[in-house]
């Protein structure tokens, strides 16, 4: 059996924590013993713990806009010590054979697997073009400090390779995985849209994803003020702002206020359990205003699915077919938004037919067994 060390920057359940817990579920425990780093408790410390994963709280050395101050860097410094002696201490137990990042924003994998001159295999989810200084640090960093990097989409490891070419041997592009939930459906697409508060005649666009300034939630609102009024059209959030970054939210509720879409646009908190939001749903979004390193929510409205709208940029723009699986459009382009999103309205059949086909490229590209088995077997290789 091997043991695994594996750091990871949040407890939350959102993309690349969701990937994380969709992993170490799959890993054969047989062979691999997972042992895991949390900065903090959370769902996804009780989600592994109830697979049977031990998991440890511990500063991870996270990445973040303010640590670059005179108190936080000394912060910084001192969790550096107090996490490797910990690290130190549970190498005695498990002997570990390869550090496993989970993420650029963490930077405790790199330090301890130096010191202790361990594999070190960092999977990367982020493309990152700013601040410029930290979008040239990364690659150098990862061309120094990673044995292995992970990309989970193309457009992650071209981002990386045109700064630092050296980084193109130890790239791998490795796609996230799914698989269908499969939980008994309680309520029918009518009553789903009537328990969020709209009518069983709606057609109801849906965007999941954390209230930021990149999720595009005012480009998706701009486009129905200034196109879609006069439609059955109506909106639903699903998620919630990164803790300290409430006032996106705040920014959110300020513009639908304005513009009296309190009856046509619905907030509903962070969820575990997509679906309702996915039963309730005609068409799914991802307006992403940034590059998006792959797109979770693409998939996983695909597998429920619903025809997927999204900008044309980042790995979004590799699981969405256009004409096939939905559309493609481009960033901020509000009446490109449009008329996707017409297209659909006024053609039911076209939104059975993407949902189907999307489905369908779904389960044959994007497999959790396929995603699993290809990280087990670079976790192997220790």
């Amino acid at each position: 059996m091997t043991p695994i060390l594996i750091i990871h920057q949040s407890a939350e359940l959102y993309g690349s924590d969701k990937t994380l817990l969709l992993l170490l579920s799959g890993l054969d425990k047989s062979q691999f013993l997972p042992i895991i780093i949390l900065p903090n408790d959370g769902p996804l410390k009780e989600a592994l713990e109830a697979e049977g994963i031990k998991v440890y709280i511990a500063p991870v050395l996270k990445v973040y806009r303010k640590m670059f101050t005179p108190a936080n860097m000394l912060r910084f410094l001192k969790d550096i010590r107090t996490s490797v002696k910990f690290l130190r201490g549970l190498h005695k137990q498990y002997n570990f054979k390869v550090v496993y990042s989970n993420t650029l924003a963490v930077l405790l994998g790199m330090i301890f697997a130096k010191k202790l001159k361990l594999r070190h295999i960092w999977h990367v989810h982020e493309i990152i073009v700013h601040p410029k200084p930290i979008a040239a640090a990364y690659p150098v960093l990862l061309k120094k400090f990673a044995d292995v990097i992970i990309c989970n989409s193309k457009a992650t490891k071209d981002n990386l390779v045109q700064r630092q070419e050296d980084l193109e041997n130890k790239c791998v592009v490795i796609y996230n995985g799914l698989e269908p939930v499969n939980t008994t459906i309680t309520m029918t697409s009518a009553e789903a849209k009537e328990s969020f508060g709209f009518k069983s005649t709606d057609v109801v666009i849906t965007l999941v994803g954390r209230i930021s300034r990149l999720k595009g939630h005012k480009w998706l609102l701009n486009t129905y003020v200034n196109y879609l009024q006069d439609t059955a059209v109506k909106i639903l959030f699903v998620g919630s702002p990164v803790p300290g970054q409430e006032y996106y939210q705040d920014e959110v509720e300020a513009l639908i206020a304005q513009h009296n879409l309190q009856d046509s646009v619905k907030i509903a908190g962070f969820t575990t359990n997509l679906q309702p939001a996915w039963q309730a749903t005609d068409i799914a979004v991802m307006p992403s205003t940034e590059a998006e390193s792959f797109g979770l929510v693409a998939l996983e409205a695909m597998l429920a699915k619903k025809p997927v709208i999204a900008s044309n940029h980042g790995g979004v723009a590799e699981i969405v077919v256009p004409g096939k699986t939905g559309f493609l459009v481009e960033p901020g382009n509000e009446k490109e938004f449009a008329d996707a999103i017409l297209q659909l309205l006024n053609n039911k059949d076209l939104v059975i037919q993407y949902g189907e086909q999307g489905y369908s490229r779904a389960r044959a590209q994007f497999s959790l067994q396929n995603y699993t088995n290809s990280i087990a077997g670079l976790l192997a290789q220790a």
